[in-house]
């Protein structure tokens, strides 16, 4: 098969694209025929051995976790899926090794769900490492609720901007940060926008002078210790980018593959509560440009590699 690999880190130069075996499957594994995987900032930072302390690599790795696309061969203890069911997932393991951006994944059962029937592909690949990342920070960190006023930083991005919805979902008002050529695009999404960046405490207090019941960083740094000092009485913080949080009272999270919650994430995209934006689409052998997008930090919705089987 064809596919992206890296046999050392380092920056998007280490990305190649050319024959790899075809992946074997395993008992509990799905054979899946890729049609398209998202970028998301995580990639590249494994790329450069960040996660090289949590992540065991075995090179040459085929990098990437977001996976959409249909269903070849399911393995001989798996009759959650048939050939042809359309499928999407998170199909990350614990160490580097075997990911997405490729013609087929052998993909952990336990890391798919039915591809919504109204998303496309693209769209579709989108979804997983995103909407875990809010559904389990809002549900289970946070226990976000109606009445709520919910804090998102980074809110055009891929996390952010699921995140907005899926609180609006929960009946909370939503506050999102993001630079000004985005705020027209948190406003169609429901959130207030406000500009990051020095003043922002002043910004959000001016939209809620009582604080915030929940603030959701995604960013880190200065974002996350504004989210502190937002926070009105008893409000619970949230963070996916600083264990930094835990010292001010508050939830790291690393997402984790779940197939229930990415059932209830293609759910609520067909009930259309749940939509997905498409930034820029790269061609498997222009996975390197992908990576260099994503690394530019400005990124409305999410980047995206497909597969094209025409």
């Amino acid at each position: 098969m064809k596919a992206i690999s890296y046999s050392r880190y380092g920056g998007a130069e280490v990305l190649e694209y050319g024959d790899r075996p075809d992946p074997k499957v395993g008992p509990d594994s799905v054979l899946v025929k890729v049609r398209a995987a998202a970028v998301n900032p995580v990639d590249w930072k494994v790329r450069e051995g960040y996660m090289d302390p949590v992540l065991e690599p075995v090179f040459p790795v085929v990098p990437g976790w977001d996976v959409s696309g249909v269903v070849v061969q399911p393995g001989v203890s798996v009759p959650e899926f048939a050939v042809g069911d359309e499928v999407m997932g998170y199909a990350r393991e614990d160490f580097l090794s075997r990911g997405t951006f490729a013609e087929y994944v052998a993909a952990p059962v336990r890391t798919l769900a039915r591809k919504p029937r109204n998303l496309s592909f693209e769209e579709a690949a989108g979804l997983p490492l995103c909407g875990l990342t809010a559904y389990q920070t809002l549900v289970r960190a946070l226990e976000v609720r109606a009445g709520d006023t919910v804090l998102v930083h980074a809110a055009a991005g891929g996390v952010g901007s699921l995140a907005v919805q899926l609180a609006k979902h929960l009946g909370a008002r939503v506050i999102g940060t993001a630079s000004e050529r985005n705020h027209s695009y948190l406003r169609e999404l429901g959130a207030e926008p406000v500009e990051y960046g020095d003043g922002l405490v002043d910004r959000v207090r001016a939209l809620a002078p009582d604080g915030v019941t929940a603030a959701f960083d995604t960013v880190g740094g200065d974002a996350l210790r504004a989210s502190a000092e937002l926070l009105a009485p008893e409000g619970r913080l949230a963070s996916i980018a600083s264990g930094e949080v835990i010292g001010l009272g508050g939830h790291y999270l690393f997402v984790r593959p779940d197939q229930a919650d990415l059932r209830e994430l293609a759910d609520l995209a067909e009930q259309g509560v749940l939509s997905v934006h498409v930034d820029a689409t790269f061609p498997l052998e222009r996975a390197a440009d992908a990576h260099r997008l994503s690394e530019e930090g400005r990124t409305r919705g999410k980047i995206v590699v497909t597969v094209d089987w025409e």
